[in-house]
């Protein structure tokens, strides 16, 4: 099945498996989705991820992280800037997620980085996706 957005893919399969309560879940790599998973680990959301040999290609393996009481770390993901319907901001403009306790995950001319770390290099870019 071909996938028209891959980042969608990425935001979906990791809520899935959070919602079924796995431990880990397997998503076809790229730089980027990898960069995503750095960025869910910098900012304390997933336990750690790795890519592994796959069929074609590559694998990325997500471990997920939940809380004492087995609830989930992340209580939500949202793709803003669609193929369909791009998103971009200037660094003033970076959007808080409830009020600075979420993360922007953005794409910069410096690369990927949270909405923090953009709004601190003052550089803008696409809003790639929220997560709280």
């Amino acid at each position: 099945m071909a996938v028209n957005d891959p980042v969608a893919d990425f935001l979906t399969r990791i809520r899935n498996a959070l919602s079924a309560q796995h431990d880990s879940v397997v998503i076809p790599a790229s730089k980027f989705k990898v960069e995503l998973a750095r960025i869910l680990k910098e900012q304390g959301y997933i336990e750690d991820y790795g890519t592994e040999p796959a069929r074609v290609g590559e694998a990325l393996r997500v471990q997920l992280k939940y809380t004492e009481d087995r609830s989930s770390v992340i209580s939500g993901l949202k793709r803003v800037s669609t193929p369909g319907r791009r998103t971009y901001v200037h660094s003033g403009e970076i959007p808080k997620i409830l009020g600075g306790m979420g993360t922007t995950i953005m794409s910069t001319s410096r690369g990927v980085m949270t909405g923090h770390e953009a709004k601190r290099q003052a550089v803008g870019g696409e809003v790639v996706a929220y997560v709280w």
